[in-house]
C-alpha cells in the first residue's frame, strides 16, 4: 500500500474540509460541458475555451467558495483562476492532467489521454494543491489496459518525484455489442477491479464511480484499507446522489468529489443566469450534501491513517 509523503499530506489536508472529509466542486469537463449546453454538435464545436472557462470561474465563485476544493482543468481555467483572483484564498486548487474525451483502438478499447506539457512541477506552477489523473479501465480485459496503466504509472512516478499529491480516477465502459444490461451486471466488479489496479499502481487517493450497493462501498474501503477514496457523481440526478453518497460514507469513503449532479442543470452561455441558478439551485444541493458527510465525519481535520505513523514521529 502507498503512503503519502508529509507534502502529499499537507496537499490531501488542503482538499479536506475542516473536518477531515474530501468535498471537491468537479468541473475539469470540457466536451460533457459542450454537450450539456447545447445537444448540436456543430454548436458545441463552436463554444469557445474562453466561454467555458467563464463558466467554471462561476461555479469556482458561486459553489466552490463553499466546499473544500475545486477540480478545474488546465485547459480554460487557469492560471485565470489564481490570477485574477476567482478562487477563494482558502479553497483548495486540484488540477486535471487528462485531456477531453480518448482514442478507440481497433478492438474497440479506450486509450486515455493526457493534456500537453501538464506535469506535475507545471500543476504546481499553476497554483494547484494537487492534480488529477482519469483513465479508462476494463479490469476484465487486460489487454484494453497496458496503454492506460502505463500513463497511470508514468503520472503517479511524476508526481512522487515532484512530491505532490496526485489523485487518482478511473472510469468503465461498455465494450462495442456489449449489451446495457450485460454491462451494467459487470460494473460492481469493473469498479472492484478497477480499484484494484490503481492500487497497485501506487495511487495514495482515489476518486472512483458508485459501485453499485452499500455493501459493494464496504467493499472498495476493505480493499483500499488506508488509501481514502471519494465517491464520484458521473453526472446522476440529486436525489440518486445523495443515497449514494449516504452509501458510501456510512461504508468508509473519505469523501466526495461531485460535479455535473450539482451543476449540470444549471450552466449556460449566460453569466448572470449561471449564477442565479448556481445559488438557487446548486448550492442548497451542496449544503444536503454537506449535511450527509458531516453525520460521518464530525470531527475535525481527521488524518487518514496511511499518514499517522509518520505524523506521530512529530
Amino acid at each position: 500500500m502507498s503512503h503519502m509523503s508529509t507534502s502529499e499530506l499537507r496537499g490531501y489536508q488542503q482538499i479536506c474540509g475542516s473536518n477531515g472529509a474530501m468535498l471537491v466542486i468537479a468541473c475539469d469537463q470540457r466536451g460533457a460541458m459542450r454537450s450539456l449546453l447545447t445537444a448540436d454538435p456543430d454548436q458545441q464545436k463552436a463554444i469557445s475555451e474562453r466561454q467555458l472557462g467563464r463558466i467554471k470561474a462561476d461555479i469556482t465563485q458561486c459553489l466552490a467558495s463553499q466546499a473544500s476544493c475545486v477540480l478545474v482543468d488546465p485547459v480554460c481555467t487557469v492560471p485565470g483562476l489564481v490570477d485574477h483572483g476567482i478562487i477563494a484564498r482558502d479553497t483548495a486548487l486540484l488540477i486535471g492532467l487528462d485531456a477531453s474525451g480518448w482514442d478507440t483502438t481497433a478492438a474497440g478499447y479506450r486509450h486515455s489521454r493526457l493534456v500537453e506539457g501538464i506535469t506535475a512541477r507545471r500543476v504546481r506552477e499553476l497554483g494547484g494543491n494537487g492534480g488529477k489523473i482519469m483513465v479508462w479501465l476494463r479490469a476484465d480485459r487486460p489487454e484494453a489496459n497496458e496503454h492506460n496503466i502505463a500513463l497511470l504509472r508514468q503520472c503517479i512516478a511524476d508526481f512522487s518525484r515532484e512530491d505532490l499529491l496526485l489523485v487518482v480516477e478511473f472510469l468503465t465502459y461498455p465494450l462495442e455489442g456489449e449489451s446495457e444490461t450485460d454491462y451494467k451486471r459487470r460494473i460492481p466488479s469493473l469498479i472492484y477491479e478497477g480499484t484494484k489496479i490503481s492500487l497497485k499502481c501506487g495511487a495514495k487517493v482515489l476518486k472512483i464511480p458508485y459501485p453499485g450497493s452499500a455493501q459493494a462501498c464496504a467493499e472498495i474501503t476493505h480493499l483500499a484499507g488506508d488509501v481514502p477514496w471519494a465517491v464520484l457523481s458521473a453526472g446522476v440526478d440529486h436525489s440518486t446522489f445523495l443515497g449514494q453518497v449516504a452509501d458510501a460514507m456510512s461504508n468508509g469513503a473519505s469523501g466526495v468529489i461531485a460535479g455535473r449532479a450539482l451543476w449540470k442543470d444549471c450552466i449556460s452561455l449566460d453569466s448572470s443566469e449561471t449564477r442565479k441558478k448556481l445559488q438557487t439551485v446548486a448550492v442548497p444541493r451542496l449544503k444536503e450534501i454537506q449535511a450527509v458527510i458531516g453525520q460521518y465525519f464530525p470531527g475535525s481535520d481527521r488524518i487518514p491513517d496511511n499518514t499517522k505513523e509518520s505524523v506521530n514521529h512529530v
